[in-house]
C-alpha cells in the first residue's frame, strides 16, 4: 500500500512540469481569444459617447481559470480517468462498473425528491432566502432533473434505442399536457412557444435542408432564402386577399419549390465551394430584394398584421371573432389555446417532413440522390440523369422550407427582412452537419440541443450571483455555444449520429463507421 502511494506520487511529480508549461500555453492562448471579447468592452458615458470599458480584472480570472483547469486535468484529471477505465478504448462506452457506481437507486430517488420538492415550494424558499439563494435553488432543481433523466436513459437504453422512434413521438405528442399540467395554462406559454414550437420550426428546416445537403449532397448556404419566400407568400396573400392559411400552405411551399428550381438551374456544374458561394449570394439577392422592394414588402418595416391560422374555419382563436374558441366551447379565454395548436400544427407538418423523406430514400429518386452525393461522375456514368436529380433536390428542399416560413409568419403575425439573415442558413447547417448528414434522428436532436440548448442559456441567471449583477449572459451565450459545437466535432466528426446507412444493398445490410471520418472512407 506505501509502495503505490510512492508510487503515484512519483508518477504525479512527473507530470508537475508538463502540466506547467501545458497550463502556459492554455492561458497564452486564452488570452489572445479573450483580451478583445471579454478584457474590452464598448459602452456609452453620460454625454452618450462611445467608449471603450477595460475589465482587465476579469480577463485575469478567466484565464486564470483555464490554466488552474489545464492544470489539474493534466495532473489529476487525465491519470485518474486512465486507472479507472472510465471509457472503453474500442467502443467509448461507459464499463458497467463504472456506470453502477455512478448511477445508483438513492441517488435516483434523491434526484427524484430533490426535484419534486424545489417544484413544489421552489418559489416559497426563493422567497424565503432571497434571490441570490434562489438562482442557486433553479440550479439545483435542473441538475436534479437531469440526473434523473440520465438514470432512466442508462438503465432502459436498450428498450430506449429498440423504440426510440415510437418514444419520440409519444413525448412530442404529450409534451404539451405533462406542461400544462405542471404549469398551467398562463405559465406553459413560454415552454410551449420556446422549447417546443421554436426547436420543431428548426427540426422541419434542418430535414428540409438535409435534402439537398445530407442526401444529394449539394453544399447550399443560402436555404434561408427558401424560408423567406414562404413567409412573405403567406403574408402578403393573407394579408391582401385575406386567403386562408390551409390554402397558403400549398401555394407557399409551391412557390419556394418554383425558387428552388430557379437556383438549380444556374447551379448544374457547379460544385463544392463554387455551389456554397452561389447559394449564398441567392440568400443574399433575396433578402436585399425584400428590403428595397417597399411598394410590396414594406421594406424593412415589414409586414404586421398577418392573420391567424384557423382551425379549418370552424373556430377562431381571434378574441375580437364570433367563431373565437372559448366562445364555442364555453371555456376560459387564455392565449396556450393558440401556442398548443400551433405546436401540434407545426408537428404535423415536421412529422410529414420526416415521412416524405424516408420514402423518397427509398424511391429511385432518393437513390438518385446518394449516388450524386457520393460521387456525381459514377453517378452520370451510369445513366442517370444528374439535371433532373439535383433539380429535384433543390425543388424538394426548398418546398418544405416554404412549408416553415408561412407556419413562421401565421406564429408571429409579423414578418421583416431581418429574420431571413445569413445566420439562420448557418444555424440550420450546423444543425444539419452536427445531427449526422443524411439522419433525420441525429438532425433532430442536433436540433433540440442547438435550439433548446440556445433557450436555455438565456436563463443563465444564476451567473450574476458570481459574477455580480451587471453581468449579462446573454453576451456570452454564442461564445458558449459555439465552444459546445467545436468539442461536439472533435467529439463525433460524423455527427451525433455518425453512421451513413446506404438504403440499397446487395446481400448483406451495412453501414459505414463513424470512425472512417477522412475524405475517402466512407
Amino acid at each position: 500500500m506505501v509502495q503505490a502511494v510512492s508510487t503515484n506520487r512519483v508518477e504525479t511529480e512527473k507530470l508537475v512540469p508538463r502540466a506547467i508549461r501545458e497550463a502556459l500555453y492554455a492561458g497564452a492562448i486564452a488570452f489572445g481569444l479573450f483580451v478583445l471579447l471579454v478584457g474590452l468592452k464598448t459602452d456609452q458615458n453620460i454625454r452618450n459617447e462611445l467608449i471603450i470599458v477595460q475589465r482587465w480584472g476579469l480577463l485575469a480570472v478567466v484565464v486564470a481559470l483555464v490554466m488552474i483547469g489545464r492544470f489539474v486535468t493534466v495532473v489529476y484529471i487525465r491519470p485518474f480517468i486512465a486507472g479507472q477505465k472510465i471509457a472503453d478504448i474500442t467502443t467509448g462506452l461507459l464499463p458497467d462498473t463504472m456506470a453502477v457506481r455512478f448511477f445508483r437507486l438513492p441517488y435516483f430517488i434523491a434526484a427524484l425528491v430533490v426535484a419534486a420538492i424545489l417544484l413544489a415550494f421552489g418559489a416559497s424558499l426563493a422567497a424565503a432566502v432571497g434571490p441570490q439563494v434562489g438562482a442557486y435553488l433553479g440550479m439545483v432543481r435542473g441538475l436534479a432533473i437531469i440526473y434523473a433523466l440520465a438514470w432512466l436513459l442508462y438503465y432502459f437504453r436498450t428498450f430506449i434505442l429498440a423504440n426510440f422512434s415510437a418514444l419520440g413521438v409519444t413525448i412530442l405528442v404529450l409534451y404539451p399536457i405533462f406542461i400544462v399540467a405542471a404549469f398551467g395554462f398562463q405559465g406553459s406559454l413560454k415552454w410551449v412557444d420556446n422549447f417546443g414550437i421554436q426547436i420543431l420550426i428548426y427540426v422541419m428546416l434542418a430535414w428540409g435542408l438535409n435534402i439537398v445537403v445530407g442526401l444529394a449532397g449539394l453544399l447550399d448556404l443560402g436555404y434561408v432564402a427558401f424560408y423567406a419566400v414562404g413567409a412573405y407568400c403567406y403574408a402578403l396573400l393573407g394579408t391582401e386577399f385575406g386567403w386562408s392559411f390551409w390554402i397558403l400552405l400549398p401555394a407557399a411551399g409551391a412557390m419556394a419549390a418554383f425558387w428552388g428550381v430557379i437556383l438549380g438551374f444556374p447551379v448544374l456544374r457547379l460544385r463544392g465551394d463554387y455551389l456554397a458561394i452561389v447559394t449564398l449570394a441567392f440568400g443574399e439577392i433575396i433578402r436585399l430584394v425584400l428590403i428595397n422592394w417597399r411598394e410590396v414588402t414594406n421594406g424593412s418595416a415589414g409586414i404586421s398584421g398577418i392573420p391567424k391560422v384557423t382551425f379549418f374555419g370552424l373556430f377562431s382563436f381571434d378574441v375580437s371573432s364570433p367563431n373565437y374558441i372559448s366562445k364555442v366551447f364555453d371555456i376560459a379565454q387564455s392565449g396556450a389555446y393558440y401556442k398548443i395548436f400551433l405546436y401540434y400544427l407545426i408537428l404535423g407538418l415536421a412529422l410529414l417532413t420526416a415521412f416524405v423523406t424516408l420514402r423518397l430514400r427509398s424511391m429511385p429518386v432518393g437513390r438518385a440522390w446518394e449516388a450524386l452525393r457520393e460521387d456525381e461522375i459514377a453517378c452520370r456514368s451510369l445513366g442517370i440523369n444528374t439535371t433532373t436529380t439535383k433539380l429535384t433536390a433543390f425543388a424538394t428542399g426548398a418546398m418544405f422550407g416554404g412549408f416553415a416560413g408561412s407556419f413562421f409568419a401565421a406564429r408571429q403575425g409579423f414578418v421583416s427582412p431581418e429574420s431571413f439573415v445569413f445566420l439562420e442558413s448557418a444555424i440550420i447547417l450546423a444543425i444539419v452537419v452536427l445531427g449526422g448528414m443524411g439522419s433525420l434522428t441525429g438532425i433532430a436532436i442536433a436540433a433540440l440541443v442547438m435550439i433548446g440548448g440556445t433557450e436555455i442559456l438565456r436563463e443563465l441567471d444564476f451567473l450574476k450571483v458570481i459574477f455580480g449583477p451587471s453581468f449579462t449572459p446573454e453576451l456570452y451565450r454564442m461564445l458558449l455555444f459555439g465552444m459546445a459545437m467545436v468539442i461536439v466535432m472533435i467529439w463525433k466528426p460524423r455527427g451525433f449520429v455518425g453512421s451513413r446507412e446506404p438504403t440499397a444493398f446487395l446481400f448483406k445490410r451495412k453501414s459505414v463507421s463513424g470512425s472512417f471520418t477522412k475524405e475517402g472512407h466512407g
